[in-house]
């Protein structure tokens, strides 16, 4: 048995596409006395999915942040509930790019249980800076993001 860590799995999830898709299991920490997903916890979920398919796509977001140079901060969100995750169900968070912009991303997301789907989210990113200004994504960033959308507009097998 080989018991060396492998950082790359599962903690990262894995790209379908231009889809990022990080499983999730829904914890007693995570849910109230009935036993549901509390509202609150779905935003973990979402945010360490966007965190996760950030580092997979190659953005060192950590790297600018420990710069000092600032990070993505969250400028808009939308949640749609539509179902709720129970303690130790097996979730997936999918994530999938929306539009590119310059100091920016919007980013559409899925919280899933098998097919159904339990939670839809839209989050606006704004990269800022360390004094909470906005700040173009630097090119390298831009050029990853066009990338992934020009995968997005391509037929999946």
């Amino acid at each position: 048995m080989n018991s060396q860590a492998r950082p790359d799995l599962p903690a990262t999830g894995y790209l379908d596409g231009a889809e990022h898709c990080y499983p999730v299991r829904a914890y007693f920490e995570d849910t109230d006395p009935s036993g549901v997903v509390y509202h609150a916890n779905y935003l973990r979920y979402l945010e360490r999915a966007r965190t996760e398919w950030l580092r997979l796509v190659g953005i060192d977001h950590g790297a600018r942040v420990a710069a000092g140079e600032g990070a993505y901060a969250v400028a808009d969100l939308h949640l749609r509930f539509s179902a709720p995750a129970r303690v130790d169900e097996a979730l997936l968070v999918v994530s999938r790019l929306g539009r590119i912009r310059a100091a920016g991303v919007v980013v559409h997301q899925e919280v899933r249980r098998g097919e159904l789907l339990l939670v839809a989210a839209t989050v606006t990113l704004a990269l800022v800076t360390a004094a909470g200004r906005p700040v173009r994504q630097p090119a390298a960033w831009i050029a990853i993001f066009e990338g992934l959308a020009a995968q997005g507009e391509q037929p999946r097998p």
